[in-house]
């Protein structure tokens, strides 16, 4: 599993806590946040960077990335799917902020920093060997549930 824009790793401790023997490993710009990930000992790799600075190594049986998507340009888009496509040896999921046309929100006083749009969609059209599995979404007021409004959609790759 690698995990892009990974924060402190609370998806990762997740999986780790599901998964035990899976090699995980993330994908984080912030220094803080990374040195949390070093402190958790369960991550094979942490690379310390933006992910659109990433370099895949190697590809991974699952690629994940949740709530990063909405806050990059649109114009670093295409170069962020291609680096989740190019990681993934098979799944690639994404949990987004869905709209089926793009926008911009409002996000903490500030412009330009948040977007919502298909993205999931937009992997699919850019890539015709993915397919799509399984979608689902968070609501805020789910009482088993401390997530935003969040769309999630879990993308396979065909061959």
């Amino acid at each position: 599993v690698l995990e892009f824009g990974s924060n402190i790793g609370l998806n990762l401790m997740a999986l780790h806590h599901l998964l035990p023997d899976v090699e995980l490993s993330a994908i984080e710009i912030n220094s803080s946040a990374a040195a949390k990930l070093k402190q958790l000992g369960f991550m094979k790799h942490i690379y310390e960077q933006s992910l659109l600075d990433f370099k895949p190594d190697y590809q991974r049986d699952f690629v994940l990335c949740s709530g990063v998507l909405i806050h990059l340009d649109p114009e670093a888009l295409p170069a962020a799917y291609e680096l989740l496509y190019r990681s993934s040896k098979k799944y690639i999921c994404l949990s987004v902020y869905y709209n089926p046309t793009p926008m911009e929100v409002p996000y903490r006083g500030q412009r330009n920093v948040l977007f919502k749009r298909d993205f999931a969609g937009e992997m699919l059209d850019r890539y015709s060997d993915l397919e799509l599995v399984d979608y689902g979404f968070g609501y805020r007021r789910d009482p088993s549930s401390a997530a935003d409004d969040a769309t999630w959609f879990l993308l396979r790759k065909k061959s």
